[in-house]
């Protein structure tokens, strides 16, 4: 648990706005190196500064310290979240909804599904509903399209609306080929692709050159690597694709249903990994960022003020804190250590006591 103490007394001007210093022995800012002894200025629901702690601390006089034990990292980002819930140290995630009227555990984009079977059925009704469901969110921008439709009509307009809304797409991999999507006008930086099967050289190039985010499970290694070393983005996923198959067997353990954190899909690649003898220099830290800053660009949420994903001044006051110690930060982030607290938007929660 954290300690909280004053970090020194406003000298002889009026207070400014109420800052919180959160410190740990070491922080992820994942936008850069990680930081030894490091701090998170946080004003409100952003970041205002992150460095050394010595130096952020003396650079706010008058701020609050919350002193962490391990690790702060910048939250995790679920981009196909399995459950309603949020996992360890996730802060934001997409959720394939069946009502928008019910909030999500934690911010980001809730998916509602798209499921009409043809053209008259979308036609009778299944457009209206869409639309009658999105202009009753407070908050579009927080709301996308999960294409659950193989009708390769009902996918265009479905990719018109979205446009016409400014809403984010959500399609797996399973229902259409790359090449189908992009006919259709899916792919692009609106969308994101949730993926459990191997992909050819010429759908990873596609998917490249649109920009688009591929959301992996716990799945084949050499499968991932190939994504990551040939520059496509890559984000991780706790949930199935929204086809629903299962997660391959030795993907983590004996197949079966995808772990419930995120960190354990980085986990189950990298052990397939090493299980398979591939190189491995720098996963950990290609995996680390495509649970954060990877999460962040498939919700289209990695820019701007408010951003999500990594830690810096202007970024969204968000990220976990795990019991994680050692020489090598990624490594021993990926070493399933104690998920200590979470805070979202500079509100801190903490895991419920065993």
């Amino acid at each position: 648990m954290p300690s909280a103490k004053r970090a020194g007394p406003a000298l002889g001007r009026r207070a400014p706005a109420p800052v919180v210093v959160h410190s740990a022995p070491l922080v992820l800012p994942i936008c850069t190196e990680p930081i030894r002894d490091g701090a998170v200025a946080v004003r409100g629901d952003r970041v205002v500064k992150v460095g050394p702690r010595a130096s952020v601390l003396s650079s706010l006089p008058g701020a609050s310290e919350v002193r962490w034990t391990g690790m702060i990292v910048a939250g995790l980002v679920d981009a196909c979240a399995a459950a309603p819930t949020a996992g360890a140290g996730v802060t934001a995630r997409a959720g394939v909804v069946s009502d928008l009227a019910d909030p999500p555990e934690v911010p980001g984009i809730s998916y509602v599904k798209v499921t009409s079977e043809n053209e008259e059925e979308w036609e009778a009704y299944g457009r209206d509903a869409v639309i009658t469901a999105i202009r009753e969110v407070d908050q579009p921008c927080t709301v996308g399209i999960a294409a659950h439709t193989r009708d390769p009509q009902v996918l265009e307009d479905v990719a018109v609306l979205a446009r016409t809304f400014g809403l984010r797409l959500l399609v797996d991999l399973d229902r259409h080929s790359p090449a189908a999507l992009d006919e259709a006008g899916v792919l692009g930086r609106l969308c994101h692709v949730a993926c459990a099967r191997p992909l050819d050289p010429g759908e990873r190039k596609l998917l490249r050159l649109r920009k688009t985010v591929v959301a992996v499970r716990p799945s084949s290694a050499p499968d991932v690597l190939m994504l990551l070393d040939e520059g496509n983005p890559v984000a991780l996923a706790t949930g199935p694709a929204p086809n629903g198959p299962a997660v391959p067997a030795g993907a983590d353990g004996a197949g079966g249903p995808a772990p419930a954190d995120l960190l354990g899909v980085a986990r189950a690649i990298r052990r397939d990994a090493r299980e398979r003898g591939l190189r491995t220099r720098g996963l950990d830290g290609r995996l680390v960022e495509a649970a954060t800053l990877g999460g962040a660009r498939a919700l289209g949420m990695d820019r701007g003020k408010g951003r999500i994903g990594s830690l810096a001044p202007g970024t969204r006051a968000d990220f976990a804190v795990f019991d994680a110690r050692g020489r090598y930060p990624y490594a021993a982030l990926l070493a399933q250590p104690p998920w200590l607290g979470t805070v979202i938007g500079g509100t801190v929660t903490t895991p419920p006591a065993a």
